[in-house]
């Protein structure tokens, strides 16, 4: 049996089990029982806790059976419906982010920010698709000095976009480029704390103190600065960047990045700093959307109005990646979450801006209009086993020359019906078909249709209607 505590600064995370959890309270907890959790990384210590009278945000099953888990408090305004939530406004620059405003577009540069020339050509480009906010890698010294010559150059040729600067384990790096950059993203794996190591597992009450004490001491001159200059900041946090102490208590959980996130922000509103926004950022948009979820739910417990930037973590390219961006930054917009978003892909970052806007004209539309469903309860639709859904194939009709009955869809395939015609231009049938194109050659990918139907066949003699399969 194991002995340790917990501070009273971190929010309960509990299983199915209902003793399981972290307690708040106005000093340390004593506790007992330290249990062993398997993260995907490794064993990790969780905590097992007598307290069960806490109040904290808690998850629990969407629905019956269900796996995803939502937080049992409240995390949007509507359940039913996409309303809005209501945030304060941080301004980034000249652009305001919250939700009296529209929501903000972005992307990063890819450029080496130390090549000054080749940065800010992509930036302007950027801007020209339409972006609200650039972000730029800003890894050391060489890159800080050069993000001066970056935004003087920019101003000189009439571009005001927003820059914000990515600071990974550099402090000082971070103190430098706050003189010029309209707004600094920290990460909070990473910024006072090393990546986790698992080094050290288990964090006792003194340990975790003085861990808490040492980002404060790092992270304070930040803060400082940033509202000396009148500067933004995002408290960013990353599903795979957590720090030893975090992963010592919450194991690699959305739990934990909320908590990682909290850290900081109780430092910045100690400071009386406001000017900041979260993001909880997943590669797995189910993680993201729990992690996005509980810090809401948990901001309305604490009467927190920060706004939100959204993303996936490398979502990937093309409609893979497209997709995957959809699925979460959708759904949270649905609930009516998120003031600015990104939509990170392994393409040039111009190429985001496109979904970013379609993404984002989407969430503003479903706000404007508040539609949505009445209140019901889920009694039809099983979750914890698979079912394949029922429907009726169209009728044959009279005449067919091909009885298309048995074939369509029988084994859960996409077919489509091609004409003469549409034969004549392969180009343009294989972009109907959703095939890639490479060098002019299909390949088939994840949207492509399985099989097509020719409803009449064409003449043999046709060469133009002869063409390799896919």
């Amino acid at each position: 049996m194991a002995t340790g505590a917990v501070p009273a600064t971190l929010s309960t995370s509990k299983s199915m089990d209902s003793n399981l959890g972290f307690a708040r309270g106005l000093g340390f907890v004593r506790i007992s029982d330290l249990k062993q959790y398997k993260s995907q990384r490794r064993f990790v210590s969780m905590i097992r806790s007598s307290n069960t009278n806490s109040e904290t945000v808690e998850l629990q099953p969407a629905a019956e059976g269900s796996p995803l888990l939502v937080p049992r408090q409240k995390y949007c305004e509507s359940l039913h419906k996409t309303v809005r939530r209501k945030t304060r406004t941080v301004m980034v620059g000249n652009v305001a982010l919250g939700s009296e405003h529209p929501i903000r577009i972005q992307t990063m540069t890819t450029t080496d920010t130390k090549d000054v020339a080749g940065t800010v050509e992509q930036v302007m480009k950027i801007a020209d698709r339409g972006a609200d906010i650039v972000r730029i890698t800003v890894q050391g010294k060489k890159e800080a000095d050069a993000c001066f010559e970056i935004k003087n150059t920019l101003v000189q040729k009439n571009y005001n976009i927003p820059l914000v600067a990515d600071i990974h384990f550099a402090p000082t790096v971070a103190l430098r480029v706050a003189e010029c950059f309209d707004k600094i993203r920290v990460n909070p794996g990473n910024f006072a704390d090393r990546r986790a190591q698992f080094e050290k597992l288990e964090f006792g009450e003194e340990d975790y103190q003085k861990e808490l004490e040492h980002i404060e001491r790092v992270f304070t001159p930040l803060v400082e600065k940033c509202k000396k200059y009148g500067r933004a900041m995002r408290i960013g946090t990353n599903h795979g960047s957590l720090s030893d102490r975090i992963m010592s208590y919450y194991g690699d959980s959305p739990r934990g990045m909320v908590e990682s996130a909290f850290e900081f922000a109780r430092i910045c509103r100690k400071l009386d700093y406001h000017n900041f926004v979260f993001s909880m950022k997943a590669s797995n948009p189910v993680v993201m959307v729990q992690a996005y979820r509980l810090l809401v739910a948990e901001m309305y417990v604490n009467g927190w109005d920060y706004p939100l930037h959204l993303g996936v973590t490398e979502a990937g390219e093309g409609e893979d990646g497209r997709m995957k961006s959809a699925i979460g930054i959708g759904t949270l917009l649905q609930d009516g979450l998120g003031d600015t978003i990104r939509v990170s892909l392994t393409e040039p970052p111009e190429e985001e801006i496109d979904p970013c806007r379609r993404l984002a004209n989407l969430g503003m539309k479903a706000a404007e209009l508040q539609k949505g469903v009445a209140p019901f309860e889920e009694k039809h639709r099983r979750y914890f086993d698979f079912q394949r859904r029922s429907g009726q194939l169209p009728v044959q009709k009279e005449g067919e020359d091909v009885d298309f009955r048995g074939v369509l869809h029988r084994d859960g395939s996409v077919l489509m019906t091609v004409s003469l015609e549409q034969l004549k231009t392969p180009e343009l049938l294989y972009r109907s078909l959703a095939a890639k194109l490479v060098v002019g050659m299909p390949f088939k990918d994840l949207a492509t249709v399985d099989s097509i139907l020719l409803r009449e066949l064409p003449p043999v003699d046709d060469s133009n209607s002869v063409r390799k399969p896919l």
